[in-house]
């Protein structure tokens, strides 16, 4: 496993470009809302472009929240420690998902698979 302050570094990094990301969506619906089209069909494409934003905006602000919770648990030497059965969590899921706070089978019995 990589070191903390590298992890650190890689989780910042993700941070700041879900910040990014999050910033021009705001901007995007910001555009949006703007008077709304007299054409039924253009205001169909409308309500579900806003119905995508509104969706991407809200993984965008949930990827946020749990990559500041991995910050934490560096902080408290809880990391790449399940938060559920304690076991330890792969280093393979952590390289595919570092902000993971579940081991593989936590994970899966909480989504219901």
């Amino acid at each position: 496993m990589q070191d903390d302050e590298q992890l650190r570094g890689n989780l910042i990094k993700m941070l700041e470009d879900l910040n990014v990301r999050l910033g021009k969506i705001t901007q995007e619906v910001k555009h949006v809302d703007g008077p709304v089209s007299q054409d039924f069909a253009e205001q169909a494409v409308e309500n579900e472009n806003n119905e995508v934003l509104d969706a991407i905006g809200t993984a965008t602000r949930s990827e946020i929240e749990k990559i500041k919770l991995a910050l934490v648990r560096i902080d408290k030497g809880e990391y790449g420690i399940c938060q559920s059965c304690g076991e330890k969590i792969g280093n393979e899921r952590l390289a595919v998902v570092p902000f993971s706070s579940l081991c593989i089978k936590c994970a899966t019995l909480s989504e219901g698979c």
